[in-house]
């Protein structure tokens, strides 16, 4: 568990900017992954006087404020609507209700954590996150950005008609995934795929190639797959080796283009 010497509510945004760029201060998500550790905090920052724990849904986006929690996600029948049960795939096997009644979707995406399953199935669906300082950044582009003193205020989903499927290989139920794919049809036809727990971080591989231009099939679905696996980097921790997970990303990517095209998203 951490430990804090002070505890502040912000009341403004620029107040918790302002805070936060002090060497110890930490902001407070919903602390899932903070009890876990034994840091020292200097100053915790709590945001949840901000009113950013809304679904906003405007005629052209969705803004999930960073204090959404995973819960809500999962049971918001207005993203359902809008993009699939994908999103609700990606945060149900998150321990349990109790934890992802806790846990924030700011939290989450900010820790840019190998392992999260929200970084894939949205790097996949082409959000963004809004940042105090920074503005709009692209969540593909964020995933690679250092750690910095920004405050992550929203994550922005774009209404285009985006639909994803999200597929993951788990040794049990709850744990994290040994591998994670996501793979995205936007309304333009064109495809994507979004592949996590590498374990690196969620990475992005475009369908450059047109491989599924013509038409989803087991073949061009196979191709796509390929294609991903040997763009991306792969290694090995205790729950899989880089040659189990390289093929695992041959195995999802191609189930979920086929499982995309056949209408399961």
């Amino acid at each position: 568990m951490f430990t804090t010497q002070q505890y502040v509510v912000a009341s403004s945004l620029d107040e918790a900017y302002a805070l936060n760029q002090k060497p110890r201060a930490t902001v407070l998500g919903g602390c899932g992954w903070l009890k876990m550790g034994r840091r020292a905090i200097g100053t915790a920052i709590d945001l949840s006087a901000l009113g950013l724990d809304r679904i906003e849904e405007f005629d052209d986006r969705f803004e999930l404020g960073a204090m959404v929690t995973l819960r809500q996600i999962e049971t918001s029948e207005a993203l359902a609507a809008a993009f699939g049960p994908c999103l609700r795939e990606s945060v149900r096997h998150i321990v349990g209700v109790q934890f992802r009644n806790c846990a924030t979707i700011g939290g989450s995406i900010w820790g840019r954590f190998g392992f999260s399953d929200p970084l894939t199935c949205l790097t996949a669906l082409g959000a963004s996150v809004r940042l105090h300082h920074a503005g709009l950044v692209p969540l593909s582009e964020f995933i690679r950005m250092d750690y910095d003193r920004d405050l992550l205020v929203a994550v922005v989903l774009p209404k285009a008609g985006q639909r994803a499927v999200y597929l993951t290989h788990r040794a049990t139920q709850t744990d994290f995934p040994v591998l994670a794919a996501a793979v995205c049809r936007r309304a333009d036809g064109t495809y994507c795929a979004a592949v996590g727990a590498r374990p690196q971080r969620a990475a992005l591989v475009e369908d450059t190639e047109g491989l599924l231009a013509g038409g989803v099939t087991d073949a061009s679905a196979r191709a796509f797959a390929d294609f991903a696996a040997d763009r991306l980097t792969f290694s090995s921790n205790l729950r899989g080796s880089a040659e189990f997970r390289r093929h695992l990303c041959r195995v999802l990517v191609r189930r979920a283009a086929i499982q995309l095209e056949e209408g399961q998203a």
